[in-house]
């Protein structure tokens, strides 16, 4: 059966939604009952047609539809581990804040575009660690020949060339002066980053001509903003403190910063709540779009399986407005469809044999 990628591609992305178990060629060629063959698969994720410019052009009609000054543009990274699997340049020990270690696995960032509460992914990078060195006792050891660092500023200024949005949202890892530049004189957008309580801020341009920085911890009170500046930044930038508490007691402290500093302190931490919807993102695809189930074995292969299982996250974006339903309850319908197809198949075994 000859298919275009395109068609073959969409295919793709509905079987790593529909399936529960690793997700083959061989095993989406079975579902098809053999119509297009397991080389074919393996073709398609070979080729490289599954691709960052793919993705773009996927979900951009979509982000037309909700495009607006109001959105945001978050940016992150997170690791999905691959115990597994042989290392090569994207399957590598990459540190996981998450379980604060380093796992084995694909490190990937994702510039997520929320706006009329839909987040769609519009670019996807791997960290890959392509450059071999030996450390001081002469092991051999990998590091990547791009940053996270130039990662993230390659994401926003793809994002900024063609999209409206507000602010860029990103965590503590990204809040350095370089990355705060960049969105401001670059890409002429503001920010609101959260950063480190070790941070250091002048109280005015007098101090910080004069070398006198303070704690961030000092600088500013609970609930309230104030205008600062930091190393290395010619212009001011707003900071906030955000308490969280179980009970009566400080269960977490938030420190944000904004290049807007026309916010008040509602409305920095209201937008800022929207960064949460990349968690969302993550969990999502690593659930319900097949993106650690994949057995493939390159990297050209095992980067098209994880652009495909974003591309299948847009899928269930789409049916999530369409029927009023989550990632996860449109994801258990299809278990419970598929437990009782799979119930009245066994009910036929049973009755052939007790025939």
């Amino acid at each position: 059966m000859k298919i275009r990628n395109c068609d073959l591609l969409d295919l793709y992305t509905d079987y790593l939604i529909s399936n529960c178990g690793l997700a083959t060629a061989t095993g989406m060629s079975a579902a098809l009952d053999n119509r297009i063959t397991h080389d074919r698969v393996t073709d398609l994720l070979n080729s490289g047609y599954i691709n960052s410019r793919r993705l773009w052009a996927e979900v951009r009609s979509m982000c037309d539809e909700i495009e607006q000054d109001a959105a945001v543009l978050i940016i992150d990274d997170s690791v999905e581990a691959k115990p597994y699997t042989n290392c090569n340049d994207i399957i590598q020990w990459h540190f996981d804040h998450t379980e604060g270690r380093s796992v084995k696995g694909v490190n990937f960032m994702s510039a997520i575009y929320h706006s009329w509460e839909m987040s769609l992914p519009v670019g996807v990078s791997f960290i890959k660690k392509d450059t071999v060195y030996k450390d001081k006792n002469g092991k051999e050891k990998r590091k990547s020949s791009i940053s996270k660092h130039e990662h993230f500023r390659e994401l926003v200024r793809h994002s900024s060339d063609r999209l409206r949005f507000g602010y860029v949202l990103s965590d503590s890892w990204f809040a350095c002066a370089d990355n705060m530049k960049f969105v401001v004189e670059t890409c002429g957008r503001n920010f609101i980053m959260a950063t480190k309580e070790n941070r250091k801020v002048a109280l005015s341009k007098e101090d910080k001509l004069l070398g006198k920085y303070i704690s961030i911890k000092e600088a500013v009170s609970e609930g309230c903003v104030r205008s600062v500046y930091i190393e290395q930044l010619e212009f001011p930038i707003l900071i906030a403190k955000q308490v969280f508490k179980d009970g009566d007691e400080v269960a977490g402290t938030l420190y944000l910063t904004s290049s807007d500093l026309n916010l008040l302190y509602e409305q920095i931490t209201a937008i800022y709540q929207k960064r949460w919807k990349v968690e969302e993102y993550h969990k999502s695809i690593k659930s319900n779009a097949s993106f650690p189930k994949s057995p493939t074995r390159t990297v050209k292969t095992q980067q098209s399986h994880f652009i495909a299982s974003v591309l299948s996250y847009v899928k269930m974006e789409r049916l999530k407005v369409r029927n009023s339903k989550n990632h996860f309850a449109l994801k258990s319908m299809m278990i419970i469809n598929a437990t009782k197809a799979a119930w009245a198949t066994l009910q036929k075994l049973e009755g052939k044999y007790a025939a």
